[in-house]
């Protein structure tokens, strides 16, 4: 369905600035995605029909050895209203910590306008304080290899209200990538850091347009980014998705039992190709809801703006090395492994089913990423 099919079911009725602001909310050509979180649980259907998943498999970032647990993301009425919830807990080791992530499942989102409300808190909701515990925003890509030049990353917000990286106290970064390395690690990046607490909630709003990453805070400009400090752009170069996730930086700071921190999101809102004043992304996310919508999604009617390709080209030299014959079949295929590289047309198995590698890909999962086709089921 499209914007302008939904908002005339909806919207019948109302004045005619209602109106002139659905003219706005669906006036750029390339389209947006708007969703208010009004889910049952992270099994409801229609989380994964419109493009979420959560998260369950192993890896970083965090402390080594912690889980993801996809019944760590719930969606409770806070405030009279339904929002995605994330979960987060330790009790200081790392098989005792799990983490909670919430994630679109295509990449689909790059220029334009990026708008979300999230409310952060200081404390735990039960156990000690104290934890370096890292409360999250962001769009992302994967990282085919170091170094990789079409890396993208921004992060509308990486709060820690304990410190953490060399910080003592609260601290909110807002992050542009051009790329990195994992081992040693070597980060190329535009960084700012507002030492405050963020505790409650905020509206944050990302403007991606001619060169520059402009991160807002209810409404106040906090980082203007253009290049890394080797002079690289950090505007993406490919598309991404778009996340939440709620995550232990290490676990040097925890003391008592176990300790467990919330992170609430209440909308999230994507507008392709269109640079839209953070007051007015505001106000298009409380217009949908005042019109009773809680899901609008018409990136695929952009046209031109369709997502493009992504490359198919390996690196040179690969980190690992892949078959040379690789296996068509369930019966000879290898399971999955997130650390194996795989060239373009290597089959995996993964989940009961067969998958086909489109192109060069390493750490993104089948079923979740676009890196894989599925080919059908295994029996």
């Amino acid at each position: 369905m499209t914007v302008a099919t939904a908002l005339t079911i909806t919207v019948a009725g109302q004045s005619a600035d209602a109106a002139q602001r659905e003219g706005s909310a669906a006036a750029g050509e390339c389209g947006v995605i708007f969703d208010d979180f009004h889910y049952s649980s992270h099994t409801d259907p229609n989380l994964q029909a419109r493009g979420w998943n959560a998260r369950d498999n192993a890896g970083g970032p965090g402390v080594p050895g912690a889980s993801w647990r996809a019944a760590n993301i719930t969606f409770p009425t806070f405030d009279g209203d339904k929002v995605a919830q994330l979960a987060a807990s330790t009790d200081g080791t790392s098989g005792g910590t799990v983490h909670a992530e919430l994630r679109q499942t295509q990449q689909r989102v790059r220029e334009g306008t990026y708008a979300t409300r999230v409310r952060f808190s200081d404390v735990p909701v039960s156990g000690s304080d104290g934890d370096h515990i890292n409360q999250t925003a962001f769009t992302i890509t994967p990282l085919r290899y170091d170094y990789d030049p079409l890396y993208s990353e921004l992060d509308f917000a990486e709060y820690l209200p304990n410190g953490g990286w060399g910080e003592t106290g609260p601290v909110n970064f807002h992050t542009s990538w051009y790329t990195y390395r994992l081992e040693p690690w070597d980060a190329w990046r535009a960084y700012t850091a507002v030492h405050n607490s963020h505790a409650g909630w905020h509206d944050l709003v990302t403007q991606v347009a001619d060169g520059h990453v402009r991160y807002y805070v209810d409404g106040v400009l906090k980082a203007d980014h253009t290049v890394d400090d080797r002079g690289n752009p950090v505007t993406p170069r490919q598309d991404m998705t778009m996340n939440y996730n709620l995550w232990f930086i290490d676990l040097a700071t925890h003391s008592g039992g176990t300790s467990t921190y919330q992170q609430q999101v209440d909308w999230a809102y994507y507008a392709k190709n269109e640079v839209v004043s953070p007051a007015d992304a505001v106000a298009r996310a409380a217009w949908y809801r005042a019109g009773g919508t809680s899901f609008v999604d018409t990136l695929v009617a952009g046209g031109t703006c369709q997502p493009t390709t992504p490359p198919t080209t390996p690196p040179t030299t690969p980190p690992t090395t892949p078959p040379t014959n690789p296996p068509t079949d369930c019966a000879n295929a290898q399971a999955w492994n997130w650390g194996t590289v795989y060239l373009e047309g290597h089959h995996v198995k993964h989940v009961g089913k067969l998958w086909r590698a489109r192109w060069w890909t390493q750490g993104s999962e089948p079923g979740l990423t676009a890196q894989w086709a599925e080919v059908g089921p295994c029996s």
